[in-house]
């Protein structure tokens, strides 16, 4: 006989199924049936993929973020100055054409293309997500930048995508820190003149510089300018990409020619911190990277089908709730058991290839983790599958120990 579907048992096939690729009605049906027994229709489970059900499921996802951190995260904050390292980005992804009303893209006279952007907040301290969002791709990043929420202590690492002059003012004004690259075309202007500063003609003289300079808005907000040169290989592989993204139109002299440096802007005063210090803290950032990398090869966060805007913001909010209770309950804590134990680096990526593959789950491990201070099973199997080989290069469990233990910015 046909049974009702609860909400828990809904959500718990809806989270397994949506992190094993494309997750249809059918499907869902079907797994539902296979756990609790009784007949279970596709009609049913569409006619429950609804908004009550988005805002059930936003709702799971909110909880498990506002989840308080571990006591080792909690130890890591007190090392540092910083109690929260924030790392902002987004990514896109494709979405059926029948979305286009709702979401957004690119087009020109042939054909158009359907794209969400999705925002992503993650601290690197707690080694946890503190935010998701799903927006039309034409809500850019330099639009959501003032929706991050920022307290006292806190260090945020964004791209030049998000730079605004004022969130730079936000961030002194609450008592924040924050590092961002150097946007080509921002005005720079002189404390002591208000006149603009030839920054070009500066590099060129000087070679390296580390100087107080104001922005051109009303508040003339103080920030560091701190640049290096940079190697001539990095140089050049700048200029090819910026001639590459260009899309046919030449790029000025100008600004390839301040593609000879690294240059940052920051609000942390120069006897915290030299530019060699904030060069290895903005590297941090790459972080965001390696979970988009994780989130769209292992989680499948990009496989989309031809689904309504309800069905893709319950499937994408429960490929997120996957992920940041994966991210919380499992990785970090795994992380820290295994090289306690064993004296290895879990890597991301290998840890959910190998749950997405079907080896363990996230109960599993988490089971294991919670079984003490010892080496069982599970957790021999992560270190043996799931750590970086061994390489000259660090990896970003190293950089992050050697971060918190130099206490760069402490």
């Amino acid at each position: 006989a046909a049974r009702k579907i609860g909400p828990v048992v809904f959500a718990a096939a809806l989270y397994e199924l949506s992190v094993a690729g494309t997750c249809s009605f059918n499907d869902l049906a079907a797994r539902i049936d296979e756990a609790e027994g009784g007949l279970v229709s596709r009609q049913a489970v569409a006619k429950r993929m609804g908004g009550p059900c988005v805002d059930f499921l936003q709702a799971i996802l909110n909880r498990v973020l506002a989840r308080r951190c571990t006591a080792a995260a909690k130890a890591e904050a007190e090392r540092t100055r910083y109690g929260r390292v924030l790392v902002q980005d987004s990514t896109v992804i494709r979405l059926p054409a029948r979305l286009s009303g709702e979401f957004s893209g690119v087009s020109n006279g042939s054909s158009a293309v359907c794209s969400a952007r999705i925002q992503v907040v993650y601290d690197l301290v707690e080694g946890a997500f503190v935010r998701f969002s799903i927006d039309p791709y034409s809500r850019n990043d330099l639009a959501v930048a003032p929706e991050l929420e920022l307290r006292a202590g806190d260090l945020t690492l964004r791209d030049r995508g998000y730079l605004l002059a004022a969130e730079i003012q936000r961030h002194l004004d609450v008592g924040a820190d924050c590092i961002y690259r150097h946007k080509f075309g921002t005005i720079y202007l002189d404390p002591e003149t208000g006149e603009p500063i030839d920054l070009p003609g500066i590099l060129r003289q000087r070679g390296a510089i580390d100087m107080d300079v104001c922005l051109n808005n009303p508040s003339r907000t103080p920030v560091r300018l701190v640049a290096a040169p940079a190697d001539e290989e990095t140089a050049n592989l700048r200029r090819a990409r910026a001639k590459r993204d260009t899309k046919g139109h030449a790029p000025s002299k100008e600004l390839l020619d301040l593609m000879s440096w690294t240059l940052f802007l920051t609000t942390i005063p120069r006897e915290r911190a030299s530019f060699r210090q904030i060069l290895d803290t903005y590297g941090l950032r790459w972080r965001i990277e390696t979970v988009f990398k994780a989130w769209k090869s292992e989680l499948r966060m990009h496989r989309i089908h031809n689904v309504s805007a309800n069905q893709l913001r319950a499937l994408l909010i429960a490929r997120m709730t996957v992920l940041a209770n994966g991210m919380r309950d499992v990785f970090h804590r795994a992380r820290e058991a295994i090289h306690k134990l064993c004296q290895k680096d879990l890597s991301m990526i290998k840890t959910f290839r190998y749950i997405a593959a079907g080896r363990t789950t996230i109960a599993e491990i988490s089971q294991a983790l919670g079984q003490g201070p010892q080496l069982n099973g599970q957790l021999e199997r992560l270190a043996r599958y799931c750590t970086y080989d061994r390489r000259r290069r660090e990896n970003f469990n190293e950089k992050w120990d050697r971060w918190i233990e130099a206490s760069a910015l402490g």
